[in-house]
């Protein structure tokens, strides 16, 4: 909940600096907005640095006074900059986390240690690309840098980020280029730069480039993803770290790696949220989540002895079952000590003609010290069912899954509460191989990533394959609780991917993404194999049939024992935010995912709007709206005619004398061999277009 001003005078009392300018080395001028204590110029304190694209002026004006204005009602001098090239920042922004962004982030710390309101202590805070920034440069071992907190971030560009997964191409990575295309095509704001600003904007529409090419011309994990990923060398970062994800966001699985392979004071945190603050919440409760960053920014900038360095290492929303688009996913909080956790128990079933067959009954920590239980999970039928300890005998499926497999999938990373996370199952297991356990006779929680182990072969030498974890519900309803994919040419490797000998049987593994979920009585445990999840993931060069061999195939569940601390753990406060700048409303918001089979033409498309609406910053009378559409496409279920185009809108108006739009559109398409960009970028100044280009790309598919 917003926090009162009337309240809590603090918030009054905020010095808010619109604008200043700080030089890098290269006499670069990056723009910063701050809030400062009213008296940190007499009593200096520490600092919190964001340091993201996004532009602080306008689209991220609303949230950066809620976060920044509240860190400094409690002590801190709140930083917010424009990375180079972006916002009013002078400069051209070429790439994602280039050198050039790191070096210039070492130079905002310089800066802001120097000055006289700073003690020299620094944190990094941020979601997203504030997350992996902060982290990055953590790497660098600033001495200013004392502590990060980094949400919704990975450690590991090429194969746990918006690019790509399993060595698949996820189709965010489109959308996010395409996010990027049309961010990098706003102007500076002329109230803050005066007559350059034409100049400035020309600049960019001229030299910021298709970025989605650049990650296309990268397929496998080479060096281009290895630049940033602090997998390569945790032992770089010697700051405490506090590591923040959400289930229903795509980045969940680095807050486990950072827990593990980190050497320095480190705390994650994984809530039932989406790629937003968890003080914003959805599908999951929101929390307090400032109040627990200051309990972070207090422990090491201050060195108040708080308890925070006395936490279990990592603390995470347990789902309950669910029914899909479920608005608030209920659950609790559980914790461990330890990252893995010792007490979590595999437990093993096979991929049998009848279903998923449970190994042997799942030994437990029983009451007492070194007592073992044993739990049954299914009823006494599963002997009947032939699910007991006999030995299975071999079996031999087959799957050719159509491209409509994928359409109730969701988004990798949800941006909203229920438009873009997964539906309900069934229609897209009537595309797929499925293994479903008898019901649950009692409650099984598991936390973990599970693994499905496949024995498989391929009719053609590219192939891949997608493997959902589901929940049946008593009622019927399929909810999706985790997936992973495999590009089956990286089953060895993602730097050196090789093609696979059509009808020769591999033994594969495919990790799915990390869970914590509670299936209740009744509930069966489902996994579905598809060898195509479109439009979630671009598919193979050409339709594949896969052969699923039943011998040597299993899934592997990591169950988690009942933990009598999780009773205990202390809850967390209500959420809470400064004040948000004034605003008002002109158009309302509109989010909407539609499915459309045209029965004529044997077209579907799945077609996605995302409308900010349009609003006024009143403070400085600007009006502003961001208008996103995404569609994905395809006909006859032939490969040949997959279409994904998102169209991008940004408009600026001020008064009667600044009306600006820019308007982006990508296409991109493949064949067998090459995958295909088309893209256009038009910028208006009133009614006239005083800018246009155009791109036109063929780009080899590299075992993709």
């Amino acid at each position: 909940m917003q926090a009162d001003e009337n309240k809590i005078p603090e918030f009054q009392s905020v010095e808010v600096i619109e604008n200043t300018w700080i030089e890098v080395r290269d006499g670069t001028r990056l723009a910063a907005k701050m809030w400062l204590p009213k008296d940190a110029r007499r009593k200096p304190v520490p600092a919190i640095l964001e340091y993201i694209p996004y532009r602080k002026r306008d689209f991220k004006a609303v949230r950066d006074s809620q976060i920044h204005a509240y860190f400094a009602a409690h002590g801190y001098a709140a930083v917010r900059v424009d990375l180079r090239g972006s916002g009013d920042s002078e400069g051209v922004l070429l790439d994602e986390y280039l050198q050039q962004e790191l070096n210039d982030g070492l130079d905002i710390l310089q800066w802001i240690a120097k000055q006289d309101w700073c003690t020299g202590r620094i944190g990094m805070f941020g979601i997203s690309w504030g997350g992996f920034n902060g982290l990055q440069i953590a790497a660098l071992q600033p001495p200013e840098l004392q502590a990060v907190i980094t949400v919704c971030s990975t450690d590991d560009r090429y194969a746990d980020d918006v690019h790509y997964m399993g060595g698949c191409m996820l189709t965010d990575n489109l959308s996010w280029a395409s996010t990027m295309f049309a961010y990098n095509s706003c102007p500076p704001d002329p109230q803050l730069l005066g007559d350059r600003w034409r100049e400035m904007w020309l600049s960019r529409l001229e030299e910021s480039g298709l970025w989605l090419e650049k990650w296309l011309r990268h397929q496998r994990r080479d060096g281009y993803w290895k630049h940033g990923s602090i997998c390569e060398d945790y032992s770089a970062i010697q700051c405490p770290v506090f590591a923040v994800s959400g289930w229903a966001d795509g980045y969940s699985d680095a807050v486990f790696r950072l827990m593990e392979n980190l050497s320095v004071p480190r705390k994650g945190l994984i809530g039932a949220w989406g790629h937003k603050y968890p003080h914003m919440g959805g599908p999951g409760p929101a929390i307090g989540f400032l109040q627990e960053s200051l309990r972070w920014w207090d422990k090491w900038l201050k060195d108040i002895d708080n308890g925070v360095d006395e936490d279990p290492i990592i603390r995470i929303w347990m789902r309950d079952s669910f029914q899909p688009l479920t608005a608030i996913h209920s659950g609790r909080w559980v914790a461990e000590e330890e990252c893995p956790s010792p007490r979590i128990i595999p437990a093993e079933f096979s991929l049998t003609a009848i279903g998923l067959r449970l190994e042997d009954p799942i030994s437990i920590p029983g009451d007492n010290p070194g007592e073992i239980k044993e739990q049954n999970l299914f009823e006494t039928e599963t002997e009947a069912r032939g699910m007991g300890t006999s030995t299975p005998e071999e079996n031999i499926f087959e799957v050719q899954s159509p491209l409509s497999v994928g359409l109730y999938g969701g988004k990798w990373t949800s941006y909203a509460e229920t438009t873009d996370l997964p539906n309900d199952q069934r229609e897209s297991d009537g595309g797929a191989l499925v293994f479903d356990t008898l019901p649950l006779s009692r409650p099984l929680e598991i936390l973990g990533a599970p693994e499905v182990q496949l024995r498989l072969s391929s009719d053609k030498p590219l192939a891949q394959i997608a493997v959902r974890l589901s929940i049946v519900i008593p009622d019927g309803t399929v909810s999706r609780v985790t997936y992973g994919l495999l590009n089956l040419a990286h089953r060895n490797s993602h730097e050196k991917p090789s093609p696979l000998e059509p009808g020769k049987p591999y033994t594969v593994k495919i990790p799915l993404n990390y869970v914590a979920q509670k299936f209740s009585r009744g509930d069966r445990i489902r996994v579905a194999i598809t060898n195509c999840y479109w439009p979630l993931a671009w598919p193979s060069p050409e339709e594949t049939r896969l052969k699923i061999y039943t011998t040597d195939s299993r899934l592997t569940l990591p169950v988690r024992p009942l933990r009598a601390e999780d009773e205990e753990l202390p809850a967390f406060e209500p959420p809470e935010t400064a004040p948000p700048v004034k605003t008002t409303i002109l158009a309302p918001e509109r989010r909407e995912w539609t499915l459309v089979h045209n029965l004529a033409s044997n077209e579907v498309s799945q077609n996605i709007i995302n409308d900010s609406g349009r609003y006024r910053l009143d403070d400085i009378d600007l009006t502003i709206q961001s208008d996103s559409r995404e569609h994905f496409i395809y006909t006859n279920n032939n490969y040949k005619t997959l279409r994904a185009q998102v169209h991008s809108a940004r408009t600026f108006t001020q008064g009667d004398w600044w009306n600006v739009r820019t308007v982006t559109d990508t296409i991109l398409t493949s064949t067998k061999t090459h995958f295909q960009i088309r893209a256009t970028l038009d910028a208006f100044d009133g009614d006239v277009r005083i800018f246009s280009k155009s791109w036109d790309k063929k780009i080899p598919r590299d075992h993709m």
